[in-house]
């Protein structure tokens, strides 16, 4: 896939392909946009905010916090030996170095969601990639906040130049190249339990199979 019509977002590309056994418009997300009257930033946080929305839904009228997310770019980078990249660092909501895959905010403003990929890759693991497409796009926690992470799959490796200097929870990453379906085995055991690790490596292994490439 070129890297033009790999510019088009991960939520666009995500959406309809057919399956096995069926067509996909037989399984969808429906979007709904209740009547908000109110709506207030509860807390403003470093990075998010919290918002407090008062929405009209099934004739009640409902109160629910959130955090307001400027949402992600994910990648799952994949070598030519069926091998993904996995990067381990400290989270300190859940007291745990996980295992992850290269992520990063939207928070550039107009940035495409590809050059954020693009970005994000070079910062974290010093790599680039001569081809990407897009992989999968998820709703890591829907019931307590808007994010959408666009998960593309990057092939074709190579170092990016110089090592990029890296402070705070990133000083001490650690970077593995472990094989897909090591990495299904683990997260299939619940030994490694970062969803949006999950769902690309999940995603991965199936396109995988279905093209044999």
């Amino acid at each position: 896939m070129s890297d033009e019509s790999a510019g088009a977002s991960a939520h666009d590309a995500a959406a309809p392909r057919t399956v096995e056994g069926g067509t996909d418009d037989m399984l969808r997300d429906e979007p709904l946009v209740p009547e908000i009257v109110q709506s207030d930033v509860a807390f403003a946080g470093r990075v998010w905010d919290v918002r407090s929305d008062t929405f009209l839904y099934n004739g009640e009228w409902i109160v629910r916090q959130y955090v307001s997310h400027t949402g992600a770019v994910a990648i799952l980078a994949l070598d030519d030996d069926g091998r993904m990249l996995v990067i381990q660092q400290y989270r300190h909501p859940i007291r745990s170095r996980d295992w992850e895959i290269p992520a990063g905010l939207l928070d550039v403003p107009g940035e495409e969601h590809l050059a954020a990929a693009r970005r994000e890759l070079a910062e974290e693991a010093d790599l680039e990639a001569d081809r990407w497409e897009p992989l999968v796009s998820v709703h890591p926690t829907p019931g307590g906040n808007d994010e959408i992470v666009h998960v593309f799959l990057a092939r074709g490796l190579r170092p990016a130049g110089e090592a990029h200097a890296r402070v705070d929870e990133e000083a001490d990453i650690r970077v593995e190249w472990v094989p897909v379906a090591e990495v299904v085995s683990a997260v299939l055991a619940g030994r490694m339990r970062n969803g949006i690790l999950a769902a690309a490596a999940l995603a991965t292994a199936e396109l995988l199979r279905r093209t044999g490439s």
